[in-house]
């Protein structure tokens, strides 16, 4: 009876899994099949559920009148998609079955980001950097890694140990996740695009029908309207979830068909202004050592902006199913001042312009998705 209840979600997961050879250009990305117009609803707002909605929307299979709608809870981007690093490293994959899809992953934001304007895009080095010790002040940590003096940062100038390349700018890469959704959104509702749609509003349901054949078929999607408060509907042909940690709701909404078992990570991290009277601000990222002194493993991402964003925080929190699915920390998340100030402690003991320049712009958590296959 679930059989074609779920045949939404099994097309999406079919699309997903598909071979690189389906995936030969940003063009191809996703092909349907289908006799006439689609009302299509994509729940979830963050870079995969608004990357989905692009490509199908990019299709040039898709239905003429076919209408794309995503249902987001909360707002666009507004878990992991606009907390997140952004860090890419296209050879840094597990040879794992997913690897063709991690590195397609890359190639495509470097052919995307151009074409969609996105400014926060940029290819870029990385260090591998060991905690120092506990003497404070300016050290000239430039002059004494000679071998890297190209890609080694100014403004890591403090209390530093080993330090060596981990990549030099062809192969990884950033972008501001949060930009790249916002621009997705902007190129496909221009005036010659057909459009996507977006509904702010918490799903409560999918509606069902009997088949010809007497199986379940998929309808409608229900929700809770985010201003009126009230319930409402979305009359859907094909429903695609991707809701982050929250996904698990989905077991609910298809009546037990199937089971999504999900944790979500709850993590803080920090936002940097550029250093005082600095405009501009080297463009390294680091990978950390633990430094026991903080409870930290820093990742540190310059961004175009001036900005520089510090996850490695420490202190995470393990979120079960169960909570998940009541919709813990969907609209309210914030993070934990301790690690906070150990986040800053550390990356100030290690640069010297920051610890006497340096300002906070921004403190933050979010919710990752954490599968059983993810850990």
């Amino acid at each position: 009876k679930h059989k074609t209840m779920m045949m939404s979600l099994v097309r999406t997961l079919t699309l997903l899994a598909a071979s690189s050879s389906a995936f030969q250009t940003t063009r191809s990305v996703i092909k349907m099949s289908a006799s006439g117009p689609k009302n299509i609803v994509v729940i979830g707002g963050g870079v995969q559920g608004t990357s989905v909605a692009f490509q199908i929307a990019e299709s040039t299979s898709l239905p003429a009148g076919s209408t794309i709608t995503i249902l987001e809870a909360n707002k666009i981007a507004s878990a992991a998609s606009g907390k997140g690093g952004g860090f890419m490293a296209r050879q840094w994959g597990d040879g794992g079955p997913t690897q063709t899809l991690h590195e397609l992953a890359f190639d495509m934001y470097e052919e995307l980001c151009p074409k969609l304007g996105v400014e926060s895009y940029r290819k870029l080095p990385v260090l591998s950097v060991s905690p120092g010790g506990n003497k404070k002040g300016k050290q000239d940590n430039k002059s004494k890694n000679k071998q890297l003096s190209d890609i080694f940062p100014t403004w890591l100038d403090g209390s530093i140990g080993r330090v060596s390349p981990l990549g030099f700018g062809d192969d990884t890469a950033q972008v501001t996740p949060k930009e790249f959704v916002e621009k997705m959104l902007e190129y496909v509702n221009q005036p010659d695009k057909p459009g996507v749609k977006v509904v702010i509003g918490k799903c409560t349901g999918i509606e069902c029908t009997d088949g010809d054949d007497g199986e379940k078929v998929v309808t409608a999607v229900t929700y809770q309207d985010g201003e009126e408060e009230e319930e409402k509907v979305l009359n859907a042909d094909d429903v695609i979830v991707s809701a982050g940690p929250w996904t698990c709701q989905a077991e609910k909404w298809f009546d037990g068909a199937i089971q999504l078992p999900m944790e979500g990570v709850k993590s803080t991290s920090i936002v940097w202004k550029p250093p005082t009277g600095d405009d501009t601000v080297d463009a390294t990222a680091l990978f950390c050592g633990e430094d026991n002194r903080f409870g930290t493993h820093l990742e540190v991402y310059p961004r175009p902006d001036g900005t520089v964003y510090i996850c490695g925080i420490g202190g995470s929190d393990y979120i079960t199913t169960s909570e998940l699915q009541d919709s813990a920390f969907l609209f309210d998340c914030p993070p934990k001042d301790d690690r906070v100030e150990a986040a800053a402690s550390a990356f100030q003991m290690m640069s010297d312009t920051y610890s006497t320049r340096g300002e906070l712009a921004k403190t933050q958590a979010c919710m990752r998705p954490c599968p059983p296959d993810a850990k």
